[in-house]
């Protein structure tokens, strides 16, 4: 079979498709980030991590390279402008992306037309791909799956640059990965790209090396990293204020019997669960009561960002039309709502994109790789809760436009989230082998958890149960490793002191504020203790959390160091005296972060 494709035969020595839109003027003058209100300083010139990118990889122009760099920070304007330099110099003839779901394949041709490089993203299996009008292809990987013979032969019909978007999809499963390996193997130049180098899982990945460390775990090896704490130092990714949410919940079994718990406190893990799922119930008074909260939020920030915007992810479609009403009737107006990877959908996003409406509801398919640059408040309404989902959630709204944006995260005060959120900043790497010491790895611990608590699709096979009443209360503020706040009642002034900060502020003015805002509501609290919330804060739940904030520093200072998790520990032991993590007190916890954190600090 011949697949067609325009190639043209240009003046001097090699060969390749000489499109008049493309050369260096269209390199030189690529803009550092879509959409294309980038960061400030940055609109007319690479961002400092790009033009790096670009030197690493044309100083040994390797057949296969990894860039890892956190979501908001230009990935794609990297890609583009290493695709126009390799035709430039005549290396490559056509550009082949590969993307998650079909929105994505599209943003990425809307990209590429940007810099006069046509990519076809209505191709559909077919014999050709629109004749001589494309340049290339942009696909999903489950079209990939489909036909990899015809991919395949697509790529040696021409020197093809292959653009793997959020690579880890590749180990999704194993027809999947074989797939990929098949269809891309001949490529003459292979980009693999990813805002989160990892996998909750052992699977894979393809085109991705990995080397054993001296304990023998397999890890993934990048040739270019650009991590959210280096992003966040340069301004051009926004600090993030997460605001966590507990409450009382209760529910029916299967069995008829009425379950009772508080959001967040260290019960059983199909306690916790439920307890979780009943947050999510529409018909309770959690849910309104934070998307009240969220919707204050983010008039806060339209202060001084109008056309800020925000996003509840949802768990499923049935969810995401009731959130969706609430919201309607908090707000007058009606949000956005995308339950599916579908054309129609994508054009509501982009409408979404370019409007100044307040909200969007959507399910899944808009926490991985959907650009929407003004988003800056979130719900967290799933119950999803492995780091690689987590991370690529958060990463919808990082994406700084200008210095001094924030973005504030809602979420409900669940153990396994609060340690992933209080783990922002810490860079991972695929690890195709695991080990057990006597501390776990705190990827081990998550794991664990994560399989422990069911999703709300397994619960619903497990149990028959009705949620019956559900309320909410203000817990605290994470930020930058640190909690801020204790509990408070939604609308009281003390709710109000953290959800009510401006919009505009750097890193180190949003911490002095919220350290502001935490002395103001301890001074409330002994001038006035009857107008704290009814509902203390148990031991057991501070050491649970204590031990996972503990256990979340000591694999940062792990990776900062290379010295084993179980020897920092050990160090720990040593330094500031007790027992094992298990059995230390609350205070013997806090004597152990406050030294790891002066030791990081330096």
């Amino acid at each position: 079979m011949t697949v067609p494709f325009r190639q043209v035969t240009t003046p001097g020595p090699g060969r390749g498709f000489a499109a008049p839109q493309l050369g260096t003027f269209a390199a030189e003058h690529l803009s550092p980030a879509y959409p294309e209100r980038a960061a400030r300083g940055t609109a007319d010139k690479l961002r400092a991590w790009q033009a790096e990118a670009l030197d690493a990889y044309f100083g040994r122009e390797p057949r296969d390279f990894l860039a890892a760099a956190t979501p908001g920070a230009g990935k794609t304007t990297f890609a583009l402008r290493l695709a126009v330099e390799l035709i430039a110099r005549r290396t490559i003839d056509r550009v082949t992306v590969v993307a998650p779901t079909d929105h994505l394949k599209r943003q990425w041709a809307d990209a590429a037309h940007r810099v006069g490089l046509r990519l076809n993203p209505a191709f559909s299996n077919g014999d050709g791909f629109g004749g001589r009008r494309f340049h290339g292809l942009a696909v999903t990987y489950a079209q990939v799956a489909m036909r990899a013979s015809l991919h395949r032969e697509i790529t040696e019909s021409g020197r093809t640059l292959v653009i793997l978007d959020e690579v880890h999809h590749g180990g999704d499963a194993l027809s999947w990965g074989d797939a990929i390996r098949e269809a891309f193997e001949p490529a003459t130049r292979r980009l693999s790209l990813t805002g989160t180098p990892f996998r909750s899982d052992t699977a894979p990945i393809p085109f991705v090396s990995y080397l054993a460390d001296e304990r023998g775990i397999r890890t993934s090896l990048t040739d270019y990293s650009y991590g959210y704490g280096r992003a966040l130092a340069d301004g051009v990714v926004r600090p993030v204020i997460f605001m966590a949410y507990a409450g009382k919940m209760r529910w029916r079994t299967r069995m008829g019997d009425e379950m009772e718990a508080r959001l967040g406190e260290a019960d059983t893990q199909d306690v916790t669960a439920q307890a979780w799922r009943t947050a999510l119930d529409a018909e309770g008074e959690w849910m309104p009561a934070v998307l009240r909260a969220a919707d204050r939020r983010l008039g806060e920030v339209r202060h001084s960002i109008p056309d800020a915007a925000g996003l509840v992810i949802a768990t499923d479609q049935q969810a995401a039309r009731a959130y969706a009403a609430l919201l309607a009737e908090i707000t007058g107006e009606k949000p956005t709502v995308v339950l599916s990877d579908e054309r129609a959908s994508s054009t509501r996003i982009e409408a979404f994109t370019n409007g100044d409406s307040r909200w969007m509801v959507a399910v899944r398919m808009v926490s991985e790789g959907v650009d929407v640059p003004r988003l800056a408040v979130g719900v967290y309404a799933t119950s999803a809760a492995t780091p690689l989902y987590f991370a690529q959630a958060v990463g919808r709204f990082v994406r700084a436009r200008r210095r001094g944006e924030t973005a504030s995260i809602f979420l409900p005060s669940v153990p396994s989230l609060l340690s992933l959120a209080t783990q922002l900043e810490l860079e991972r790497d695929h690890a195709l082998d695991r080990e057990r010491e006597d501390e776990l790895l705190d990827d081990e611990l998550l794991e664990r958890e994560n399989r422990e608590v069911a999703t709300a699709d397994e619960l619903t096979a497990e149990f028959v149960w009705q949620a019956i009443e559900s309320d909410a209360n203000f817990d605290r503020v994470l930020f930058d490793g640190d909690e801020f706040g204790s509990a408070a009642l939604p609308g009281s002034a003390e709710e109000l002191d953290f959800i009510g900060i401006p919009g505009i502020l750097d890193a180190d003015q949003v911490r002095e504020l919220l350290r502001q805002r935490q002395a103001r509501q301890g001074r409330r609290r002994r001038a006035s203790p009857a107008s704290a919330p009814a509902a203390s804060i148990p031991m057991y739940r501070n050491l649970r959390e204590q031990r996972s904030l503990l256990n979340s520093l000591v694999g940062m200072r792990a990776k900062l160091s290379g010295e084993p998790h179980a020897l920092i520990h050990a160090e720990l032991r040593r330094v500031c005296g007790g027992p094992p993590v298990a059995q230390a007190t609350v205070t013997q916890l806090q004597a152990r972060i406050d030294h790891v954190r002066k030791a990081m600090r330096g």
